[in-house]
């Protein structure tokens, strides 16, 4: 019995010593070994360890990308003298744990703290020397490269790299921000009058060259319309003419009567002619040829 409790205690003793003794790495993280508040070494790959138990302690620090995200936005003057409001975040990590533990004895926080003050300082210098249109659009991504090289320059040596420095959010403040809407209104209100003005012109050429169409295609209708008479006119003619010519007498029977039906056409005409012209010869009877002899 006793041999048994002795050889539990010795298991728990084991156990405690093995685990005061050994650390295990993470992939996610570094691992520094202290010994009586000194760094002896810095373990950056993952794994089991071992350390002397009561002399040494180990602290870990993370290797991921980390982000530092400004709760505020900064007020920050443009060249054109135009406060602007810019949310900016940064991504940054842990390259050398030795002389970020040294930098930043209270870790992370304190790191954080530094690069963000860093950041507005670069975010100014950036700013500063362009205009609002280059910092909301045809320069920003220059001005972003341009603060994490300046910060990444400040923060050298001290263990950190600075991975990425972007712009969220870039507005007026609101002092200005009403006037600079009512000025880019009426641009756009400009440009919208100035294009109906083109589109109106636009129109009436449009207009006008279709009505020149209509009286060209009238025209050369009409054209045709009359030539086609004319040759409808001209068969006729001679239709009128080859039958004529068959009975003269016939002929001019006809074109008398044709004479009276547009001569008596209207009740009220009045006409002063001797009744014994060869004009009324088919109207004094039947045998109108003989009584004119």
């Amino acid at each position: 019995m006793n041999r048994i409790v002795a050889f539990v205690v010795g298991l728990v003793l084991l156990a405690v010593v093995v685990r005061a003794s050994t650390f295990i790495v993470q992939q996610r993280d570094f691992a520094i070994v202290f010994q009586l508040g000194q760094i002896v070494r810095v373990v950056t790959e993952p794994g089991l360890y071992f350390r002397i138990p009561l002399l040494q302690n180990v602290e870990y620090q993370d290797n991921r990308i980390l982000t530092i995200d400004t709760p505020v936005a900064d007020r920050v003057q443009t060249s054109e003298k135009k406060n602007l409001l810019i949310d900016s975040f940064v991504r940054w990590r842990i390259i050398e744990p030795r002389a970020f533990r040294v930098s930043f004895p209270a870790g992370e926080r304190s790191a954080e703290e530094r690069i963000s003050t860093l950041v507005r300082d670069a975010l100014n210098q950036a700013v500063n020397k362009r205009t609002v249109n280059e910092i909301t659009s045809r320069q920003r991504e220059k001005a972003m490269d341009e603060i994490r090289v300046a910060v990444q320059e400040s923060v050298k040596g001290l263990g950190v790299e600075i991975v990425d420095v972007r712009l969220k959010r870039v507005d007026f403040v609101p002092e200005i921000s009403d006037s600079v809407y009512g000025r880019m209104q009426s641009e756009r209100k400009r440009v919208a009058n100035e294009q109906r003005s083109i589109g109106s012109g636009e129109g009436e050429k449009i207009r006008a060259d279709a009505d020149r169409q209509r009286e060209v295609l009238l025209a050369e209708a009409y054209s045709a319309a009359q030539k086609v008479k004319g040759e409808g006119d001209a068969r006729a003619s001679a239709i009128y003419a080859q039958a004529f010519g068959q009975n003269p007498e016939f002929a001019e029977f006809y074109r008398t009567l044709e004479a009276y039906r547009t001569t008596f056409k209207n009740r009220n005409d009045l006409m002063v002619v001797d009744p014994s012209s060869d004009f009324f010869k088919y109207l004094k009877g039947s045998n109108a040829k003989g009584a004119t002899r």
